[in-house]
């Protein structure tokens, strides 16, 4: 912010990141208040004890709301969109079928967890949960109702492969930064993802899914709305799987333009590039499902228009909490807290490998983002890094210890907390029992991984 400089110490400022946090549980578990008013008034007294000034406030409140909207709202409504439609038809219930007699009963979560960590790759977190979303519930709700159970191995996946694994901006950014060999973390991250997912994401899942029973969401309808004419295997996998070729044309090609494959400049590489961002990927999914599961099963224009507006009902509270938890940390981010915190951090003297993952945590639990923690982490601790004579591969150590810090202890300042609690029908007392200690045992795992290949090579 021009003209604006923070006067307030790193002790000040944490203890007023603590108080902030800390009113939303109070005002939200004790008192109830609706999470989507509760982030404002936070936000906005927030805003005025940190020191922004006054004329400045509302607009920040506005632009961080605004920015967060703009990567999530699109995202959530065409997803529900197509979700509602696979539902509708009958498709979720019959590829959850399918897994269920490829996998097991008991190995259903594990099958999930697996189709979301391959489908992860080329997408973001959010879209790949949200397109994933029917299937999961439909696989939930035919093996025993419980949403947790068969949600959190799946989210995990999509978390574990958005931090860890290139093409996705953080560790593609990280690696820039650290100048580290970006195939090659590719290929680490690649390896390290499974076991990382599996003992945080998996086995966690089982855990908490054996102690909250929550009922599915009827977020996209039930198996009462499916129609008796469900389409095939081949067309639902079809249908979930064009959103993923296309966004991967956007994450490959901005994966090869860093490593001088392609021009960037060209043409039809901004054109694939753009084809494949996530809402226009999805925007030509909905059209596509539309046609393929409504027109061609005889569904006319009424009906079909009937059926997509129903599921933006259930996830307009969803967008907006959502948008309200960015705002929040926004303001944090725009008070400077974090960086405070990180600049007292990096003069510590403690190893580089720890320090990166410190750094990355205290970021990521003061403003929420994860991808800024990332980035920001790698861009403080950039000239250590260059600086230390590390070996190819520690310097991939620490760009993956790194973005493990980053994932740490999501919680109410972060859009990705509201964002799975309310997708799964979870209160915030349970997000935090759930998500949260899932998110730090995938930062912990992962350090640890991490500082493995670090010891080693």
């Amino acid at each position: 912010m021009e003209g604006w400089t923070q006067t307030l110490g790193a002790g000040p400022l944490l203890l007023v990141a603590a108080g902030a946090i800390a009113l939303i549980l109070v005002l939200v578990i004790v008192f109830k208040l609706h999470a989507f008013l509760t982030l404002i008034l936070v936000s906005l007294l927030t805003a005025f004890i940190t020191g922004i000034p006054a004329g400045e406030i509302v607009p920040a409140l506005v632009t961080s709301f605004g920015g967060t909207l703009g990567n999530v709202a699109l995202l959530i409504a065409l997803g529900a969109m197509l979700g509602k439609l696979i539902e509708h038809s009958g498709g979720a219930r019959v590829l959850s079928e399918k897994m269920v007699s490829v996998f097991g009963e008991k190995r259903a979560p594990l099958g999930l967890g697996v189709a979301s960590l391959a489908f992860g790759f080329p997408i973001f977190f959010d879209a790949g949960l949200i397109v994933m979303l029917p299937i999961i519930f439909a696989v939930a709700r035919r093996l025993g109702n419980n949403v947790l159970l068969y949600g959190i191995p799946a989210a995990t996946a999509f978390s574990v492969m958005h931090v860890f694994v290139p093409p996705h901006p953080g560790p593609v950014a990280a690696s820039e930064l650290y100048g580290a060999d970006v195939g090659l973390v590719l290929v680490v991250a690649i390896v390290l993802a499974f076991p990382v997912w599996y003992l945080a994401g998996y086995l966690w899942g089982t855990f908490v899914g054996k102690r909250f029973i929550l009922p599915v969401p009827a977020l996209f309808g039930t198996d009462d709305d499916t129609q008796v004419n469900p389409p095939s295997v081949a067309t639902v996998v079809g249908i979930l799987l064009l959103p993923l070729v296309l966004i991967f044309f956007n994450t490959g090609l901005d994966f090869l333009g860093t490593a001088d494959v392609v021009d960037e400049s060209e043409t039809w590489v901004q054109v694939l590039s753009s084809v494949g961002t996530a809402p226009v990927a999805l925007l030509i999914s909905v059209i596509v499902a539309l046609f393929v599961l409504g027109h061609r099963r005889g569904e006319n224009g009424t009906a079909l228009e009937k059926i997509v507006d129903s599921a933006l009902g259930p996830v307009a509270s969803v967008i907006l909490i959502t948008g309200a938890g960015g705002m929040f940390g926004g303001i944090l981010r725009l008070s400077g807290i974090g960086d405070a915190l990180a600049d007292v951090l990096g003069d510590t003297g403690i190893p580089v490998i720890l320090a990166v993952w410190l750094i990355a945590v205290i970021l990521r639990v003061a403003q929420g983002s994860a991808t800024v923690a990332l980035v920001t982490a790698a861009g403080l601790m950039a000239p250590a890094v260059l600086a230390g004579g590390f070996s190819e591969m520690q310097i991939v150590a620490i760009t993956l210890a790194t973005a493990a810090g980053s994932v740490f202890a999501s919680h109410v300042n972060d859009s990705g907390f509201w964002l799975v609690g309310r997708l799964m029908g979870m209160d915030v007392k349970t997000t935090l029992k759930t998500w949260t200690v899932q998110q730090t045992l995938q930062s912990v795992v992962g350090f640890l991984f991490a500082l493995a290949v670090f010891a080693i090579f």
